[in-house]
């Protein structure tokens, strides 16, 4: 517990204000997709689109991605559109010591979901953690969030805690747990 509370700590919502509503158009389904490590070049972007994708106000802090980018326990991933536009990323943080690694944010640009590009970055960062001698992987979801729970279960997580008033809102999260061996 003791480790959640560090990463808990770590990433309090940022104080930013809210995007104002804005109008979704999806992207062209013929929209192909390169997945890559994220670097701090993308920090505008990476801050603007992590906005968007979280708009109940948990969204991080240009420090705390900043700190993510260069923290050597951090493994960062991007998903781009062929003309370069930041479609999805991913951050996870690894403790090499208890062979477990802590999904702390996904994040999909509206435009861009329902394609599978969430279960897809899901895939992609469990095969680098377990290139790198990593076998089981945690995150936290809000008990709201349906939707997410259904992309980790299909993923093949499992809930093994609730965890009470996780959320800036005091809303519960669950502890969510997958075995990579």
């Amino acid at each position: 517990m003791a480790f959640l509370q560090t990463i808990r700590s770590l990433f309090s919502p940022s104080s930013a204000s809210r995007p104002v509503m804005e109008v979704i158009t999806p992207a062209s389904p013929e929209t192909d997709y390169q997945f890559a490590p994220l670097t701090s070049d993308s920090i505008k972007e990476l801050v603007h689109l992590n906005q968007r994708c979280f708009t109940n106000g948990d969204h991080y802090s240009k420090h705390t991605f900043n700190y993510l980018l260069t923290e050597p326990r951090t493994l960062s991933y991007q998903v781009r559109t062929d003309d370069g536009e930041l479609a999805a990323f991913a951050f996870v943080m690894v403790n090499r010591e208890n062979g477990a690694a802590h999904l702390t944010t996904i994040g999909v640009a509206p435009e861009h979901r329902r394609r599978g590009l969430a279960a897809q970055m899901l895939e992609h960062l469990e095969r680098n953690l377990v290139a790198k001698g990593i076998y089981t992987i945690m995150l936290e979801v809000r008990v709201g969030n349906h939707g997410a729970q259904e992309l980790y279960r299909r993923a093949g997580y499992s809930i093994v805690q609730r965890i009470a008033k996780y959320y800036s809102n005091g809303e519960d999260g669950y502890l969510m747990v997958k075995s990579l061996a």
